[in-house]
């Protein structure tokens, strides 16, 4: 199917996930009870089938490639894992906001890197190859992670069960991606065939749990819109650009930096909404930061990506 009229199509389809996603958005608020059906275990299963999707394109010899880009890998995961959580708890001190949306967008800033930015990367013609392990690495590394900062962060507003949400996210996260590299090893053919049609799958995924959770948060979008909007740009935005900076600060040239960037900036909002839901049942408010976080680092990473297309690095090759 490379090259055919079917697979392009599908490739703009995915490239296009923000206008999707927005749209969606746009849709739920008006008519909510169009998408507040996708709720409860359709989330789960479809954050699930999106990590299937990772785990499929994953071979062994990607978990090698990381002894090979070692200190880029290690920035980039500092950067999600130091950054983003600290960023999130400071910036929902400071605007003050609600416990429920605290802690929805504390969950966001320990999530770990989305799928999405693999797509961005390639379309700000940066190291998609890097931004894969980065992405990979973070994710695996979620299962103990995302638990204990949420643990550590969010703690202070409500008593948090690092052993259930580590358990959580193992299930939603980690035994997908292995699922996954099993079958893209033992069966290479059924790969071949899901492969192209998996992009697609999870930008309709996304766009549906982002749509399902602002239908049924309309109210509290209304009430708090302005402070959480400014909030979730803000560490998206903050994401962006201090990640960019902490790979400059360590010497790396700039397509390593622009990975980074983009790599710390864009989370899995859809694996923070799912923690959300599982993890916080008496506060249903703590899902919506994670539905905004996706739309919005969906938006500014196109736009940055759309920014260095038209201005590529100078240089050709990572550090």
């Amino acid at each position: 199917m490379n090259g055919s009229p079917m697979s392009r199509a599908l490739q703009t389809f995915t490239n296009l996930f923000p206008v999707w996603v927005v749209l969606g958005g746009f849709a739920a608020l008006k008519w909510p009870e169009a998408f507040t059906w996708f709720r409860g275990p359709w989330i789960v299963g479809g954050l699930a089938i999106i990590m299937l999707g990772m785990g499929i394109t994953l071979e062994f010899a990607d978990f090698r490639r990381v002894f090979t880009m070692p200190r880029a890998v290690a920035i980039g995961f500092a950067g999600q894992y130091l950054i983003m959580p600290l960023l999130s708890w400071g910036l929902a001190r400071a605007l003050r906001l609600e416990t429920p949306l605290a802690v929805g967008l504390i969950l966001v800033g320990c999530a770990p890197g989305g799928t999405a930015s693999n797509v961005v990367t390639y379309l700000a013609k940066a190291n998609v190859a890097l931004s894969v392990l980065m992405t990979m690495c973070s994710t695996l590394a979620a299962v103990i992670f995302t638990p204990a900062l949420t643990k550590f962060y969010a703690g202070a507003y409500v008593p948090v069960d690092a052993a259930k949400l580590l358990l959580d996210t193992a299930q939603v996260v980690l035994l997908p991606v292995v699922a996954g590299l099993a079958l893209h090893h033992g069966a290479p053919r059924l790969v071949r065939w899901i492969l192209p049609v998996a992009p697609p799958i999870a930008v309709v995924t996304i766009a549906l749990i982002c749509a399902s959770i602002l239908g049924q948060n309309a109210d509290v979008i209304r009430q708090s819109g302005v402070r959480l909007l400014t909030a979730v740009v803000l560490l998206h935005a903050g994401g962006f650009g201090l990640g960019y900076g902490l790979a400059a600060l360590f010497g790396f040239v700039p397509t390593v930096c622009r990975t980074v960037s983009i790599e710390v900036g864009m989370q899995n909002s859809g694996l923070a909404t799912v923690l959300a839901h599982s993890n916080f049942p008496t506060m249903p408010s703590a899902t919506l930061p994670g539905a905004l976080s996706a739309t919005c680092h969906s938006v500014l990473g196109s736009l940055l990506a759309g920014y260095w297309r038209l201005r590529p690095a100078r240089d050709a090759s990572p550090r």
